[in-house]
């Protein structure tokens, strides 16, 4: 028997949790658990009754998108007393339950956040704030999440070099100094991602292999701009066929790394917005959360 604190977005994923709530509070009660039941209604929300939560609770379990998760993330963060946190990725997208092995149905997802079986996994800071699985910046930030998912299942990665030729006319790049413990990198770049995860808006192993989400490093990827516009199909193809070999990208891994620009850089975090910014520092923290999974 467990003392819950569950917490949920009732806006997320065109609110389909709505529909669910009386399935999952029923499933937790049948285990004799003793639940509170809150709904966040702005931004932060989820943040602010973590962090106050008092003392006597067993599980935080959380119902909503990657954003969502993220706010339970950095209100833990700030307690004294850590507690282990269930997901029901109730999203769009839902990267991260993907790459853990949490269910996408709802009601199988509510059974493992009350499960027995618990993790640790790494999470980033950056800066003041927290991300799970992935901080980006440049031209596709917001392509993944844009490209409909029957496209993808369809096309596969050819559905995202569509999708991102529709924006070249956005291009922009960033000269950027790159610094980490093993080397400094001064280049001109359109997009960046630094990445917990084998999943980004929904496309699966576009972030490297052998991806460990709790070895304390992040998978960092970087595009130069290409020299010609019409060379940026080779660079994203490059990209989703994972050939770090090409000229065009950089891939490696750190647990830490500082991004300078001359000029502020719009950044996500998790899919959402992260502030513009001129210098951050992101780092990695190794199995900062305890998840309930499969």
């Amino acid at each position: 028997m467990m003392n819950l604190f569950f917490v949920f977005n009732p806006k997320a994923g065109k609110e389909k949790i709505k529909s669910k709530l009386g399935d999952i509070i029923e499933l937790f009660s049948m285990e004799g658990n003793k639940i509170t039941v809150a709904a966040t209604t702005k931004r932060g929300d989820a943040t602010e009754m973590v962090k106050n939560l008092p003392e006597g609770f067993d599980r935080v379990i959380c119902a909503g998108g990657d954003g969502t998760l993220d706010e339970v993330v950095m209100g833990m963060k700030l307690r004294e007393h850590k507690l282990p946190i269930g997901y029901i990725p109730a999203g769009s997208t839902n990267d991260f339950a993907s790459s853990v092995g949490i269910p996408s149905r709802i009601n199988d997802a509510a059974k493992v956040a009350i499960g027995d079986k618990l993790i640790k996994c790494d999470v980033g800071l950056f800066n003041d704030k927290s991300f799970i699985y992935v901080a980006a910046f440049g031209a596709f930030t917001e392509v993944s999440y844009e490209t409909p998912q029957e496209l993808k299942n369809r096309l596969g990665h050819a559905a995202y070099v569509i999708m991102a030729l529709k924006h070249l006319i956005e291009i922009k790049s960033y000269k950027m100094r790159i610094e980490t413990e093993h080397m400094t990198i001064e280049d001109e770049f359109i997009y960046g991602m630094i990445t917990n995860s084998d999943s980004i808006g929904g496309i699966k192993n576009i972030t490297g292999k052998n991806i460990n989400l709790c070895d304390g490093l992040f998978e960092v990827t970087l595009i130069r701009k290409p020299k010609l516009a019409t060379d940026l199909n080779s660079v994203m193809v490059a990209l989703m066929d994972r050939d770090y070999n090409s000229k065009d990208l950089y891939y490696f891994k750190a647990d830490k790394l500082k991004v300078t620009c001359e000029e502020e850089v719009p950044w996500t975090l998790d899919g959402e917005f992260g502030g513009n910014e001129k210098e951050v520092v992101i780092e990695n923290v190794k199995e900062a959360l305890e998840l309930a999974v499969k």
